[in-house]
């Protein structure tokens, strides 16, 4: 047998080997079940919450640019009731959009409630609840004056950087009442932010300190965002 013929040998061989492991394989997707999975069908937490809340949220809770759902203290703020509503409907003057089937998303309600399920599971402590915790939402009705007294006296030395000054128009024009409300109460340890307990250390800002705040912020926000010069200045400068 000559080179020529050995050569051609090896590599009928060689295709034939090649040709066997290949049929090992179906022709088509990879075999993946969990890709195949229809989206209405998806049941696990980890998979709903990577691909609706982690941009937002956080890879495991926190760190995102929104709020850190793994922070104990916001466990123990909201309730199931509310955290459904959020999901389904989005949240109301924040970028926060509606991810349930019935406002136009694509969650299932059993999905959103997986979505709350697992949150409860993995970022609720045992025992966290403290009495004298603020409410969520409140009827209480707050007085700016005193809000802005408390935010100069315990929150202007860190709030008056410009990395971190929320009385800017456009900051506040792009979260909510109840956000603001949220964050003064929880806090936001992934960002240093200190709770309702840390603002005034031995004497926890109380139900009507942390409405007086958010009535302050709230006086600060601009009835035209992104329009910095009202109408009236534009005329008198022309």
């Amino acid at each position: 047998m000559n080179i020529r013929d050995s050569a051609i040998l090896l590599f009928i061989s060689l295709t034939l080997v090649i040709s066997s492991v290949g049929c090992q394989r179906r022709i088509g997707p990879p075999d993946d079940q969990e890709e195949l999975t229809r989206p209405e069908k998806v049941g696990s937490f980890d998979r709903l919450y990577k691909q609706n809340c982690s941009a937002c949220h956080g890879e495991n809770g926190s760190g995102g640019p929104a709020l850190d759902l793994a922070n104990p203290n916001y466990q123990a703020l909201v309730d199931d009731a509310s955290l459904r509503r959020w999901i389904t409907y989005g949240m109301p003057g924040t970028q926060m959009p509606a991810f349930g089937e019935e406002a136009g998303g694509f969650l299932t309600l059993q999905q959103v409630n997986t979505l709350v399920a697992g949150m409860r599971s993995r970022w609720t402590t045992v025992d966290q609840k403290v009495p004298e915790m603020p409410h969520y939402s409140s009827s209480t009705i707050g007085i700016s004056e005193q809000g802005h007294h408390i935010f100069q006296v315990h929150c202007s030395s860190c709030h008056q950087r410009r990395q971190e000054k929320i009385t800017d128009p456009s900051y506040l024009a792009l979260v909510s009442d109840q956000s603001l409300r949220t964050i003064v109460i929880a806090g936001r340890r992934d960002l240093g932010q200190p709770d309702y307990k840390q603002v005034q250390p031995g004497q926890p800002l109380t139900d009507q300190d942390v409405s007086d705040i958010v009535a302050y912020l709230h006086s600060l926000r601009s009835d035209t965002p992104g329009q910095p010069y009202p109408e009236t200045s534009m005329r008198g400068d022309m």
